[in-house]
């Protein structure tokens, strides 16, 4: 694949011979544009045309007429995250370096590697995790719960007199950062400050870079703080480790692990509030019991998963993948939320018919294989997420969406899947706090 020419034109050339029956492929579809409202008003039915037109490699136009591969199918999947020395997540093997704009909107996404655990391959990516999961594994089930469920507890006394609230703002987006923030060994004032800048850099807006900047210095301070008087946190854990690290590396690890692990947890949270209010399946739940929210979040795994599409994977030979010839060096992007849709692995009307996936968790959401998110940091999204969950519940159990379900609003992303607002009403209750 060269780096002249259109996306089109690229993307035609890699293509194999089309699948029998697909109309797309026999009129020559080029490549379908990664941005549109449908990405996240109706992505089901949009990958479903996707995956009829052209199978279950896509090609697909980044902003600027980019040209990168969307892999939707479940199997493709299996492979391309199962094989880092074929794909790895080597972003400097790109083949499009040298046309990209300076001020390419994407570049942040899929830089040029630094020395994170995000970040990082093979042997360097493996020693990032040797000291970052034991220090996760350090966190306290009991810990964890019973911060999440104080500060939970917090942002609810701040609404529930109203009898309105938008659970975006007042409380999914804010919460996985304080918790976040406690467990890293912030005081609770500086992790409301953690939440304010990741609101300013993801959002991209003019103080985002700022915002971004002082994010880092105040991981510095922290790193400065914990070296000079550890504690039972994270970073403590972290700098308790055998294996030497730079400053450099602390603080990029810490900023990847909070940004990673805030927005996901905080989309995770108010997808399943939003599925929980509005599919018949849980609303059991709704009268105060506990036993369909762990089948709601998988449930939001599988058809809501809050990271839609993941950068990415870069193929460091010439090879075929899902009838496209990918060239070395050609970007895959990690197509999640379409892959645990493919219809070849699993019907989802069939399970709808039935109910529950019955704990089924073989979904993509937390990707696969060597650059999975670690164990460990699953455990503690997945803490953090249930109990915001079950005290909303316990502490508002006659909650309802104040607006019509079919006028919510997601975030204008194909990347990332949350709600920008969930509107409810409910009886009003004296704090819990007093």
């Amino acid at each position: 694949m060269t780096t002249h020419g259109s996306a089109a034109a690229r993307h035609d050339a890699g293509r194999m011979s089309p699948p029998p029956g697909c109309p797309a492929h026999a009129a020559g579809a080029g490549p379908m544009p990664l941005s549109g409202p449908r990405f996240h008003t109706e992505p089901a039915s949009l990958y479903r045309e996707m995956r009829h037109a052209y199978g279950p490699v896509v090609p697909v136009s980044l902003p600027g007429d980019v040209p990168a591969w969307l892999v939707i199918g479940y199997r493709e999947m299996m492979q391309v995250t199962g094989d880092p020395a074929l794909f790895p997540r080597d972003s400097g093997l790109w083949n499009q370096w040298e046309t990209l704009p300076e001020d390419w909107p994407l570049r942040p996404m899929v830089n040029v590697p630094q020395p994170s655990v995000y970040y990082t391959v093979g042997a360097e990516h493996q020693r990032h995790l040797r000291m970052l999961e034991p220090a996760l594994e350090g966190v306290s089930p009991f810990e964890l719960r019973r911060h999440t469920e104080q500060l939970a507890d917090r942002l609810i006394d701040a609404f529930c007199a109203g009898g309105q609230a938008d659970l975006t703002a007042d409380f999914a987006r804010p919460l996985p950062a304080l918790v976040l923030g406690r467990i890293l060994g912030f005081s609770d004032p500086q992790a409301l400050e953690l939440v304010r800048l990741m609101a300013a850099f993801t959002d991209g807006g003019p103080d985002a870079l700022a915002a971004h900047q002082r994010f880092g210095a105040m991981m510095s301070q922290l790193l400065a703080t914990k070296r000079e008087r550890p504690g039972a946190d994270v970073t403590s854990r972290m700098l308790a480790s055998p294996i030497e690290f730079t400053d450099q590396e602390y603080i990029l690890d810490l900023m990847s692990l909070t940004a990673a692990g805030h927005i996901p947890t905080s989309d995770w949270i108010g997808n399943s509030i939003r599925l929980m209010l509005t599919d018949d399946r849980f609303s059991a739940s709704l009268g105060g019991g506990r036993h369909s929210v762990a089948e709601a979040m998988n449930e939001v795994l599988w058809e809501d998963t809050p990271t839609q599409i993941l950068a990415g994977r870069w193929a460091s030979r010439d090879c075929q993948l899902g009838g496209c010839r990918i060239s070395a060096g050609d970007m895959l992007l990690l197509g999640l939320a379409a892959a645990n849709g493919d219809p070849d692995v699993h019907d989802a009307t069939n399970e709808r018919s039935g109910g529950m996936r019955n704990g089924n968790s073989a979904h993509f959401s937390f990707s696969h294989g060597e650059f999975q998110c670690p164990f460990p940091a699953q455990e503690i999204a997945e803490v953090i997420a249930r109990t915001a969950i079950e005290v909303l519940l316990d502490r508002l159990p006659d909650i309802d969406l104040d607006v019509p379900a079919e006028t919510l609003v997601r975030r204008p992303s194909a990347f990332l899947r949350g709600m920008t607002v969930l509107p409810v009403r409910f009886s009003p209750t004296p704090a819990a706090g007093g």
